[in-house]
C-alpha cells in the first residue's frame, strides 16, 4: 500500500507512523528525518530548511518534492511506503499524484489525525530533546530521571525552536491556512480516513492498524 499519514504538527504523525511500519513491514519516509539528517550534515539544503522550520513556516514545495521523489523511487518503496509530513500543500499532492501516475502507481489512502489546537501546544511546548543522542522527552508525559538530562547519554536536554509556545501557534496557523485543503481533496479522492489523534497513544494507533488492515 502507498499510504499518506495526515495532521497538524504535534497529532503524532510521526510516533504513528514509526509504530506502523514496524508493525505492516512498510518504509517510513519522512521529510522532518530528511531535513534533520541535511541539517545534521550542514548541507546547504538543511541550512535552508532550518530557517523555514525555526520561523514555523514550510519549507518551499519544489525543495520538498525534488527530496521526496527520490526517496520514493529506491527500491524499498517498490512494494509501499508510509509518507509522513509530505505532501503539505496541494501543489505537493498534485506533484506526487504526477510522480505516481508516471509509473502507473497511485495513493492508496490518506490517515487524517485530528487532534485539537490545546493538545498540540501541550505536546510540543513540553518536549524536550537531547544534544547529543536525539532521544525525546516530555516534561509531563515523558521526564528524564534527572531535569535537564538524558537518561541514555546524560547529553544536554533542550526545547528545539520549532518547539516554542509562539512558534507552535504559529506552525498551526500555517497548517490551518495552507495544509488543512489536504483534508478536502483528498476527501472528493475518496482516499481519506480519519481518525482522532486526542485518544490515548495506543487508542490511535490501533484505530490507524484497524483501517490499513481493512
Amino acid at each position: 500500500m502507498r499510504v499518506i499519514l495526515l495532521g497538524p504538527p504535534g497529532a503524532g504523525k510521526g510516533t504513528h507512523a514509526t509504530a506502523i511500519a514496524a508493525v505492516l513491514h512498510m518504509p517510513h519516509v519522512s521529510t522532518g528525518d530528511m531535513f534533520r539528517a541535511a541539517l545534521k550534515q550542514g548541507t546547504a539544503l538543511g541550512l535552508k530548511a532550518k530557517t523555514f522550520m525555526d520561523a514555523g513556516t514550510l519549507v518551499p514545495d519544489d525543495v520538498v518534492v525534488a527530496m521526496v521523489r527520490e526517496r520514493i523511487q529506491q527500491a524499498d518503496c517498490a512494494k509501499g511506503f508510509l509518507l509522513d509530513g509530505f505532501p503539505r500543500t496541494i501543489v505537493q499532492a498534485e506533484k506526487l499524484d504526477e510522480t505516481l501516475a508516471t509509473a502507473g502507481l497511485k495513493i492508496d489512502m490518506v490517515l487524517n489525525l485530528a487532534c485539537t489546537r490545546e493538545t498540540v501546544v501541550a505536546r510540543l511546548a513540553g518536549r524536550r530533546v537531547c544534544r547529543a543522542c536525539g532521544a525525546i522527552y516530555h516534561v509531563k508525559n515523558m521526564p528524564p530521571k534527572h531535569a535537564g538530562t538524558c537518561d541514555k547519554c546524560s547529553g544536554e536536554l533542550y526545547q528545539r525552536d520549532d518547539d516554542k509556545e509562539a512558534t507552535v501557534l504559529s506552525r498551526l496557523d500555517v497548517y490551518e491556512r495552507q495544509t488543512a485543503g489536504l483534508i478536502e481533496y483528498y476527501r472528493r479522492n475518496a482516499l481519506l480516513k480519519e481518525v482522532s489523534a486526542d485518544a490515548p497513544r495506543e487508542e490511535t494507533l490501533q484505530a490507524l492498524l484497524a483501517l490499513l488492515r481493512g
